[in-house]
């Protein structure tokens, strides 16, 4: 029986252009004397021209002179078989610097002579492995809390009592140093308790959060107390929907990026701190615990003008223990980015000799989460 072709879906060119327009990554087909017969939308913003002026020029046009793209488009071409090249450096004054990108080369057995090439710009790429790192580094952190917990809390227990009992009987001179157990007792205490938070995976309560609220509560705690002494500037964007989050956990991760931008600033007498909140056409990310793929479309910054993260810890700065702070645990920023993560978004971090910036992105909250929070909600009362 021959199928209906009407309930077919579209096909023919221009079906194929909206799907690779839809692809989200840079596409262009070169025809074998090099010139650019094809580019979908993402494309013309990678090249920052037009489908219709770069369909007029060669690839050579807009690439440098030598490039590794050029021989990778030939090599495929000649062969015909699919190749990749990766971290390929295709920085002009035309496509700006710092354009490092993953290319992928593959025929068209339909057109002789034509390749297709598709950029992967390694800034993204990056980004996500980074958080793949941070998140496996906060579960390591979670066993390493739990074992130490175990193992080294109740210990401490009795040195510090045995230490007590030192300084009541010990003489005037040897007190001291009786009490200088007892406080680096308590320090360890503390900070064992600290990477207890990292063991913890209870799941949290969620309801729709205004960031906004949430930002204003962190700033008021920031002005009266930590950054009383630096401008903070709020850029919002008031029409954002709300977020579905942990109000507390929220509170803590901004009071923690404030008071890392603060302790950065320092004494600077022109010091200051700019919260802003936008909405972006944002990557798509796996929730944890599911296999859905949602897009992180709520971008909240925290900028600083201190003198910036240096490069040699920029890749791992929320790595636990990371830290450039005298008396630093290094153990906020990977709490932050466990506590970002375990909400499905990213943390980022940019920086440069003239400050640095904490990029928060999250989803937004949905019609359809109402209904997870109600069944959850029936579900603790039952």
């Amino acid at each position: 029986m021959k199928a209906d072709e009407s309930s077919a879906g579209p096909t023919g060119p221009d079906t194929a252009q909206l799907a690779l327009n839809a692809l989200g990554h840079p596409v262009i087909m070169v025809d074998q004397d090099g010139y650019i017969t094809f580019a979908n939308a993402e494309a013309e913003d990678f090249f920052r021209v037009s489908a219709a002026v770069l369909n007029r020029n060669r690839l050579s046009d807009f690439v440098p002179f030598g490039s590794p793209l050029l021989t990778l488009v030939d090599q495929v071409q000649e062969r015909k078989a699919a190749f990749n090249e990766y971290r390929v450096d295709i920085s002009s004054p035309r496509l700006g610097s710092d354009r490092l990108v993953d290319i992928y080369v593959a025929p068209v057995a339909e057109l002789s002579g034509h390749a297709v090439v598709m950029f992967l710009e390694r800034g993204m790429a990056e980004k996500i492995d980074r958080q793949m790192t941070h998140r496996g580094a906060a579960r390591s952190v979670s066993g390493l809390a739990a074992m130490l917990a175990h193992e080294i809390k109740n210990p401490l227990s009795g040195i510090r009592g045995a230490a007590q009992l030192l300084e009541s009987v010990v003489t005037d001179e040897d007190r001291p140093l009786a009490r200088l157990i007892t406080e680096e007792t308590d320090r360890i205490v503390a900070l064992v308790d600290r990477m207890e938070v990292f063991s913890d995976e209870r799941p949290v309560d969620r309801e729709p959060v205004n960031i906004h609220v949430v930002l204003d509560h962190v700033k008021a705690i920031a002005s009266n107390g930590f950054a009383k002494n630096i401008t903070i500037t709020e850029r919002y964007d008031p029409s954002l929907p709300p977020i579905l989050a942990n109000r507390d956990q929220l509170v803590q991760v901004f009071i923690n990026l404030l008071k890392n931008a603060a302790e950065a600033i320092g004494n600077k007498s022109d010091g200051e701190i700019i919260i802003s909140t936008a909405f972006r056409p944002g990557i798509r990310f796996s929730v944890p615990g599911t296999k859905e793929r949602i897009s992180l479309p709520m971008e909240f910054c925290v900028h600083d003008n201190g003198p910036g993260v240096s490069p040699d810890i920029q890749s791992i700065i929320f790595d636990p223990f990371i830290t450039t702070k005298q008396n630093g645990s290094g153990l906020g920023l990977a709490l932050v980015a466990k506590i970002v993560g375990a909400h499905g978004g990213v943390i980022e971090c940019d920086s440069t000799s003239r400050g640095t910036t904490f990029r928060v992105l999250m989803p937004a909250w949905r019609e359809r989460d109402r209904r997870g929070t109600d069944e959850q909600t029936v579900g603790q009362k039952a």
